[in-house]
């Protein structure tokens, strides 16, 4: 067998695929050399899915001449200062992003730096080198990457649709925006649609605005703080309430010195963390940072720096682990303002009548005459079963008399008192059920609505005044794909813009 030595084109298409899988690992690669650049806005464009075009403008330090010519070269970069590839303190340091990116697409860059007289140009073709010519730019760098993966067409084809590849674009610059709240971006896409992160100051209340911005109301509302430290290795930023739980883990953020990663040691902790307080199924949201001596992480385990191996993985799970549990314990028995409390009155029977149809004895009020308060949460150490000098939390009298047989005999019991505005304390014939109310709803309405299905349909009830409801510009282009769909439920929606939908038609139930 001969052995041959590949073209300069091929081994920069070879490497173009283990860095450039899809049009958001450019917008990726590009933005986070903006933030190297010290910019302080960035603004991104992405047309078609970022196939057809993606710019990328910042007002960082800009590039001379000499540099802008030789940034385009593999290997070539200013982030690595010396030759210790564990010292590394930039977003980026391969000098593999550029050439890579203009060995798949055309790229042009436009740079200029604060001690050149005007701004400088160049295009790279398919792997084909312009040479640099003479710009207008005022500040900074603007990058167009055009007609994406035109030199490798069979990469098109793994390519998913522009509205999913838009998607996983504005997911990255979400995650982008996080790890950098006091620089401000955008990002506009075909459908005219722009969003904003205005920067934030510096420091704890920032962090959080911008997790508003980026996450929404709900998270910012019912997230708690976290900031510890030890032997070197810092974790701060914000986690949910165990209430404030999802689906899936899409909700988690995790930044290492400044870096967004996606590793699984530390999604294991925070799962670790909030294990005994929220159901194996449900995963909860979280936006942490975690900062330490770059020689004690390599960041060079994955060519697209999504992956990160610590020198001391015990240390680092330790500190996620406890550091999210004590937030726990200290917030606790906080709940969620997501949560509603509809659920009570499905376990009430209407005013003055029993299951049998028989007038209702009226209950008495349920507040303790004198209950000592509890300083603990669920790091409380153990109590003693009876204290005789405490009074009872509750009036054991409330509902005197036996349990009707037909309440003692439903699954769920009688409801007997609620706990923290989240808890039904139900009694059975022989037990005592605790339900979550929040599930409980759901769940009531999810069969009301099978029953009306499968009897006469789901009845709509038409708004008088729409109301609009602010997304994610993602969710809400997800939302009106199905739109078809939800209405055949009852839920009538229509798009109102960029990031939102008016709701013109809702499930009337009776």
């Amino acid at each position: 067998m001969i052995v041959r030595q590949l073209p300069e084109g091929i081994v920069n298409r070879i490497a173009a695929g283990e860095v450039i899988e899809r049009p958001a690992a450019v917008v990726k690669e590009l933005t986070e050399n903006a933030l190297d650049a010290g910019a302080s806005r960035i603004d991104i464009v992405a047309g078609g899915g970022g196939r057809r075009l993606i710019r990328v403008s910042d007002d960082g330090s800009g590039m001379a001449r000499d540099d802008l010519v030789l940034c385009v070269e593999r290997h070539a970069t200013s982030k690595l200062r010396g030759d210790d590839l564990l010292d590394i303190r930039t977003l980026g340091f391969r000098g593999e992003a550029l050439p890579s990116i203009g060995a798949v697409a055309r790229l042009t860059l436009t740079t200029r730096h604060a001690g050149e007289p005007h701004a400088w140009a160049l295009t790279v073709d398919a792997g084909a080198k312009g040479e640099a010519m003479p710009a207008a730019l005022a500040k900074g760098t603007r990058i167009d990457v055009e007609d994406l993966f035109s030199a490798t067409p069979a990469r098109l084809k793994f390519l998913k649709s522009d509205r999913a590849e838009a998607a996983a674009i504005a997911d990255v610059v979400k995650r982008l925006a996080l790890s950098h709240p006091t620089v401000a971006l955008s990002l506009a896409d075909d459908d005219g649609g722009t969003r904003t992160w205005p920067a934030q100051p510096f420091g704890e209340a920032g962090l959080l605005a911008r997790i508003g911005d980026v996450l929404g109301r709900d998270f910012a509302a019912n997230a708690m703080a976290v900031d510890v430290s030890r032997h070197g290795v810092r974790l701060y930023g914000f986690a949910g309430l165990p209430t404030l739980n999802k689906a899936t883990a899409a909700s988690q953020f995790l930044f290492v010195n400044g870096r967004p990663i996606r590793d699984r040691l530390v999604l294991g902790a925070i799962r670790g963390a909030y294990a005994d307080v929220m159901p194996r199924d449900r995963h909860p949201a979280a936006v942490l940072f975690i900062e330490l001596d770059p020689h004690e992480v390599d960041v060079n385990v994955h060519p697209a720096k999504t992956e990160v191996r610590f020198r001391d993985s015990a240390l680092v799970r330790g500190l996620i682990v406890g550091a999210i549990r004590d937030a726990i314990a200290r917030a606790a028995p906080t709940t969620a303002s997501t949560l509603g409390t509809a659920t009570v009155t499905a376990f009430r029977q209407p005013a003055g009548r029993t299951p049998h149809g028989g007038p209702q004895a009226p209950l008495r009020d349920w507040r303790a005459s004198a209950v000592r308060p509890f300083a603990g949460g669920f790091a409380e150490g153990a109590q003693p079963a009876f204290t005789m000098d405490m009074a009872p939390a509750a009036d054991a009298r409330a509902a005197a008399g036996p349990v009707p047989e037909v309440v003692a005999d439903l699954p769920l019991g009688a409801a007997r008192a609620q706990l923290h505005g989240t808890y039904i304390l139900a009694q059975t014939r022989d037990g005592l059920v605790i339900v979550d109310q929040h599930a409980a709803h759901e769940r009531l309405v999810y069969e009301r609505m099978k029953r009306h299905m499968a009897e006469a349909g789901i009845a709509r009830q038409a708004l008088l005044i729409p109301v609009v409801v602010e997304l994610d510009p993602a969710d809400a282009a997800r939302l009106l794909a199905r739109a078809d769909d939800l209405a055949a439920f009852g839920l009538v929606i229509e798009g109102f813009g960029p990031g939102a939908v008016a709701v013109r038609g809702v499930v009337r139930i009776a």
